[in-house]
């Protein structure tokens, strides 16, 4: 999605102040605000800039760094932005995440379903010292029906089973939610009781053509299964806006860029498209 770069920008440092709370003034790396580092981030992955092009680009936006509170001669080297980004700990990019779907209408009745991130933009060389053989990422999310807006992410490098990460997911959000809709590769016994459990109406598709499976596919159309195939737009306006690959090298790196990802595609909605 195109979008008013200084218009995210400012959305952006209002979301992340929210978020951060009390640990927004906190210094970060090189004696930077720490909700400066996490604007920084977002700037550079919406522009799909490298750490180098970050703050060279920045010297020319001046707009940008009035909304950044940065000073032209005082720019972060980018070690300093690169840096950051191992300090900046999961939380960080998990409240973030939280705060920007928090600014959409939620439902209630949100999707469950899983996608795939691609990590082999890293080079062979790197793949091969690290010894990790591992090509694509998968990512379990849950997102709001309505507003399209994801609410929570869940990232593995070893592929678990759907109703695994499923009730994971669902559990850190359930005091907000009415129905989870998901595809037959969440269902079992075990994570149906879980959900149920929970007080949701958990509308999961029967696999097969028994007169039970039938009776109870049926019933769940008609409570709204139909709109789990949401979760599915909101994968395409992330890949088609971010791009379906990570940069990062590192998996903990690499983890936290997709939560970011997800959160940038939240605060894009917000923004006036151009």
């Amino acid at each position: 999605m195109e979008v008013d770069i200084l218009d995210f920008v400012e959305q952006c440092r209002h979301l992340v102040k929210q978020a951060l709370g009390k640990h927004a003034g906190e210094p970060a790396s090189g004696g930077f605000a720490r909700w400066k580092h996490v604007v920084l981030h977002c700037f550079r992955l919406e522009e799909d800039h490298s750490y180098r092009e970050t703050p060279n680009r920045l010297e020319y936006m001046a707009e940008i760094r009035d909304v950044l509170d940065l000073d032209r001669d005082d720019l972060p080297d980018y070690s300093t932005i690169y840096k950051s980004f191992d300090r900046l700990k999961m939380w960080v990019w998990r409240a973030l995440l939280r705060v920007s779907a928090q600014q959409h209408p939620q439902s209630g009745h949100a999707a469950l379903d899983s996608t795939f991130f691609d990590r082999r933009s890293a080079s062979s060389y790197y793949r091969q010292r690290s010894g990790s053989n591992v090509q694509t990422l998968k990512v379990t999310t849950l997102t709001d029906t309505e507003s399209l807006a994801v609410l929570d992410v869940q990232c593995h490098a070893q592929w678990r089973h759907d109703t695994k990460t499923g009730p994971q997911i669902v559990r850190r959000n359930a005091d907000d939610l009415h129905t989870v809709a998901a595809d037959n590769g969440f269902q079992d016994w075990h994570t149906e009781y879980e959900i149920t459990a929970l007080d949701l109406d958990y509308l999961v598709h029967y696999r097969g053509s028994s007169l039970m499976a039938t009776a109870n596919n049926a019933l769940i159309r008609s409570k709204g299964y139909s709109q789990r195939w949401m979760a599915e737009t909101s994968y395409s306006t992330t890949k088609r806006s971010l791009g379906d690959a990570v940069r990062a090298l590192g998996w903990y790196r690499q983890f936290r860029e997709i939560v970011l990802m997800f959160a940038i595609t939240n605060i894009e909605s917000l923004c006036e498209p151009l």
